[in-house]
Parts: C-alpha cells; sequence; structure tokens
C-alpha cells in the first residue's frame, strides 16, 4: 500500500517502467510513492545490468530480516553509504552557492527523508550534529521560506519542505534582483553617470534588470510595448524635452496613454537601449545616449573631436 515498503510487484514495474526510460518521478507518481523512495531503491539496488527487480526483493528480504528496531527518524538500517554521501555531497553543492554549510545539511536531510519531514531530534541523530546547531540552521531555512514548521498528531513540531519552495525562492530571487537594478540607478544620479563609480552602477543596473527581466518575465503587454517604442521615436523626432500633455497632443492619444508608455519605458528600460528616458526639472521627458555606454574616455575624445575645426578643402593655389 502507499507509504509502506515496495513489493515484489512494485520492484517488477520500476524495472518495466525504467526499461521504457521513465524518470523516477514519473515511477513515483504512478505508485503513489515519494520520488526519494524510487530514487533511493535503484541507487542500493543498482547492479552492472541495471536494477534487476528479483536480486532488489532479495535484498530487501535479507536487509527486513536482520533490521534491528531503529529509534524514530534514523535512516533505515540498510541504507546504503551511497545514500548518505549524496546527502552530504549535495549539501556541499548547496554550500557553494552560498548557503552556510549546517543549512545546507539540513536542508540536503529534509530533501531526501522519505515522508518528507523531520523532528530536531531526528535531524540530530541523523547528522549527529547538537540540537542548538539544528535549531540556528531551521531559524535560517525559515528566514529564506525554504523550510516551515508543522505538528504531527502526537503535537511533536516537524520541519518540512513545501512542494512549492522552489517557486517561492525564484520569486524571492527575481524580486532582489530588480530592487538591486533600482538601487544601482539610484546610485547613477548620486555619483553622477560620468564618473567611474556612475559607470560601474550603469553596467550594475543593466546586468541585474537583464537578469531580473529572463528569471521574471514582464508583465507589459506588446501594446505596453508598441507604445513606449513610439514615444521614444517622438522624443528622439522631436530632439527636445516634450511633457506628456505635448506627447498625447502630437501623437493624437489620450493622456493616461501617453503616461503609460513613459511608464512602460522606465519599468523596461532595455525598450530604451541605448538610449535613455529621464525626466527634467519641468516635468517634461527628454532622450539621451546612455552614459554608461561610453568610458569617460570615450566621452572626452568625442567631445574634443566636436570641438576642433574641422579641415577646410585646399584651396587652389594662385599663379
Amino acid at each position: 500500500m502507499p507509504g509502506g515498503r515496495l513489493t515484489h510487484d512494485d520492484r517488477r514495474r520500476i524495472a518495466s517502467w525504467l526499461a521504457e526510460g521513465l524518470g523516477y518521478a514519473e515511477i513515483a507518481r504512478r505508485l503513489g510513492r515519494p520520488t526519494s523512495t524510487i530514487s533511493r531503491e535503484v541507487a542500493r539496488n543498482r547492479a552492472p545490468g541495471g536494477y534487476l527487480a528479483d536480486r532488489a526483493q532479495q535484498v530487501a528480504g535479507r536487509r527486513a530480516r536482520r533490521r534491528r528496531p531503529a529509534q524514530d527518524g534514523e535512516p533505515p538500517a540498510g541504507e546504503e553509504a551511497s545514500v548518505r554521501e549524496f546527502v552530504e555531497r549535495f549539501a556541499a553543492l548547496l554550500a557553494g552557492t552560498g548557503l552556510p554549510r549546517m543549512p545546507a545539511r539540513v536542508f540536503s536531510c529534509l530533501l531526501t527523508a522519505e515522508a518528507g519531514n523531520l523532528t530536531s531530534a531526528e535531524l540530530v541523530r541523523r547528522l549527529k550534529v547538537s540540537p542548538a546547531s539544528v535549531s540556528k540552521a531551521v531559524g535560517y531555512l525559515e528566514g529564506m521560506e525554504l523550510v516551515r514548521r508543522t505538528r504531527d498528531s502526537g503535537r511533536r513540531e516537524r520541519y518540512v519542505i513545501d512542494d512549492d519552495v522552489w517557486l517561492r525562492a525564484f520569486e524571492a530571487d527575481t524580486g532582489a534582483h530588480g530592487e538591486v537594478a533600482a538601487a544601482a540607478r539610484h546610485g547613477i544620479e548620486i555619483f553622477g553617470a560620468g564618473t567611474p563609480a556612475g559607470a560601474r552602477l550603469g553596467r550594475m543596473a543593466e546586468f541585474f534588470a537583464w537578469i531580473h527581466e529572463q528569471m521574471h518575465g514582464s508583465d507589459l503587454t506588446d501594446a505596453a510595448v508598441q507604445d513606449g517604442l513610439t514615444v521614444l521615436a517622438a522624443l528622439v523626432h522631436a530632439a527636445r524635452p516634450l511633457t506628456v500633455a505635448d506627447l498625447a497632443a502630437a501623437l493624437g492619444w489620450p493622456a493616461r496613454r501617453a503616461a503609460g508608455a513613459l511608464d512602460a519605458i522606465s519599468r523596461r528600460p532595455a525598450l530604451s537601449d541605448p538610449l535613455a528616458v529621464a525626466r527634467t526639472g519641468c516635468g517634461a521627458y527628454a532622450v539621451a545616449p546612455r552614459p554608461d555606454r561610453l568610458s569617460s574616455a570615450q566621452r572626452d575624445a568625442l567631445t574634443a573631436s566636436a570641438r576642433s575645426p574641422r579641415d577646410k578643402p585646399d584651396e587652389p593655389l594662385q599663379s
């Protein structure tokens, strides 16, 4: 039954479905089991010829006969070293992404637990660490919304990884990228676009805005994007600052549509690249080349070139 030990028929189905190329998640769904049950079953019974149902059943029988009563939450006595090694290796990979070592170990342990949740005492026994270490790690994971607390029928507190944990983590990351981009753009206003700090902040803002847009997508409609491009063309053609009312009158739009187009440009700066649209002190909007596209040396060279007199054509020699 679902949640109990795998039967011989279950193992035969696993072998057949693996031969058909099905993944662990699909096999688990068909058997009504956690994906971790299938992955552990295949890992501990992998042979040179692949997963063999009859051999796996024999191994499981021997393991059941020698199994001692385990304390609640301990890994099964027959758990192979390869499974424990996977948990530690996976924790090390997570630590490499910036997650502290102990929270990474706790997260990996919860992720691969048969029931998908563990108590503090069970984590202590599995990881062989102190209760204080587990408590601190769980608190860190809760702050990142990777783990939540629940209570079982015995009123014991359990730590759970929800099915939508990756979606929440994804949304948190994309929101942070957008905030970094906005902060970097604000820094450009403080330091000045023509300064070395402003140039670095400009490159940073561009990168994080691109990451945010690629990961989060955009709620802008195609119509809003097209309106933004039209407003950009209007500002370039006018070659002078224009107010929302000026744009609306020139384009034959309602003022709300012109304002929405400007908002679309501000929310997706890549629309105007390599130009930038900025609001002037009088409430009008002007367009100019993005200063972060050129280094200070390049801007100086272009300015000097504009100021130097152009070569005059050679005058005919007089006899």
